[in-house]
C-alpha cells in the first residue's frame, strides 16, 4: 500500500482540462482521461492530507458498479487498463495505473442525482427542520438511520470546489433540463440504487444513500463521474444497524464525525487530519471495497 498518496498530477503533454475536488481530468481527444487521486473532501472542502490509495479503491469501485448497471443504462467508462490507453499516456503508466479511467468525454447534466433510502446526514437535518427533502414530504415520527418505505429522488446542485451542493426539488431540475429527461433521470437512479441495494445486502452492507451524475453523450443518456463509492455513498455494516442512532460506516462518515468532534466552522483552510484520522479512513474504504467486491 502506498504510504505518502498522490496528491496532485501534472502530465506534460496532456492537456488538463479540470481538478476537482477528487479527479484530475486531461483531456486525450476525442477522449477524456480521469484520474482519481488520493485528495479526500468532507463538507465541500479538500482536506490537507490524502487518504493513500483511496484513487484506486474508487476506481476499482465505479468499474464494477458500472458493468453492474450496464443494461439499465450506458457509462462513460472505455477501459481502465493503462496497457489500452493511447500512446501519450505511457511515461506515466506507473502513476495511471489502478486509479484512471479513460472515458467518453459526455455534457454533463447540472445536477446531482441523489437517491436516499434511509434518513441520515443532511436528509436528517432537513427532515428535523421542516419534514421535507427536497420539497418531498415525509411521515411525521421518523428516527435517525431510519428506513424509508421507498427510495426518494433528493437532488441537488453542483457547486464548484470550495462552495456547498445545495438541494433543489424535482420541479427545478424540470425548470433546467426539461421534464422527460428529469423523469428518465428519476427513473433510472431508483433503479440504480435498488439494484445496488440488492447488491450490498447479499455481502452485508446497507447503501444508505447515493449520488450519480449523467451527461449526454451523441445524443444519448450515460452514466458520468464515479457510481457508488465510500466518496459518494454511505455504506452501514449491516449486523450493526439500529434504527434510531448514526450508524457505523465504511465510508467518509468516520471523517466527518471527525471533523464534528473538533468543531471545524466548516471553511476553508481545513484543519490538519491526524495519522490515526488518515488510517482509519482508509481501512473503511478497503473494508467496502472487499465486502462489495468479493
Amino acid at each position: 500500500m502506498d504510504t505518502k498518496g498522490l496528491t496532485q498530477t501534472s502530465f506534460q503533454g496532456l492537456p488538463l482540462v479540470s481538478r476537482g475536488k477528487v479527479r484530475d481530468i486531461y483531456k486525450i481527444a476525442p477522449y477524456l482521461l480521469i484520474v482519481a487521486t488520493d485528495r479526500i473532501s468532507a463538507f465541500d472542502v479538500i482536506m490537507p492530507n490524502p487518504i493513500p490509495g483511496k484513487g484506486k479503491i474508487l476506481t476499482r469501485m465505479s468499474a464494477f458498479w458500472f458493468e453492474k448497471m450496464s443494461d439499465i443504462i450506458g457509462n462513460h467508462l472505455i477501459t481502465t487498463d493503462v496497457d489500452k490507453f493511447p500512446g501519450a499516456c505511457a511515461p506515466y503508466k506507473e502513476i495511471m495505473d489502478e486509479r484512471c479511467m479513460l472515458v467518453k468525454r459526455a455534457q454533463p447534466l447540472p445536477v446531482e442525482c441523489i437517491v436516499r433510502g434511509y434518513l441520515t446526514g443532511s436528509g436528517w437535518k432537513d427532515y428535523r427542520n421542516g419534514q421535507t427533502i427536497s420539497g418531498i414530504r415525509l411521515p411525521e415520527g421518523l428516527k435517525e438511520s431510519a428506513k424509508l418505505s421507498e427510495p426518494i429522488f433528493t437532488p441537488s446542485t453542483k457547486a464548484e470546489s470550495g462552495a456547498h451542493d445545495m438541494p433543489i426539488t424535482k420541479e427545478e431540475v424540470e425548470d433546467l433540463i426539461g421534464s422527460e429527461l428529469t423523469q428518465r433521470i428519476v427513473d433510472i437512479s431508483i433503479a440504480i440504487y435498488e439494484r445496488a441495494l440488492q447488491i450490498a445486502d447479499r455481502a452485508g452492507v446497507i447503501i444508505a444513500d447515493t449520488k450519480m451524475e449523467f451527461g449526454i453523450f451523441e445524443d444519448e443518456l450515460i452514466l458520468i463521474d464515479e457510481l457508488l463509492t465510500p466518496d459518494s455513498s454511505r455504506f452501514w455494516p449491516k449486523d450493526e444497524y439500529v434504527e434510531g442512532r448514526s450508524q457505523k460506516s465504511y465510508d467518509k462518515q468516520f471523517l466527518r464525525d471527525y471533523l464534528l468532534s473538533i468543531r471545524w466552522d466548516q471553511k476553508p483552510p481545513a484543519p490538519q487530519l491526524p495519522l490515526h484520522i488518515i488510517d482509519k479512513t482508509r481501512e473503511k474504504y478497503e473494508e467496502a471495497l472487499n465486502l462489495l467486491l468479493k
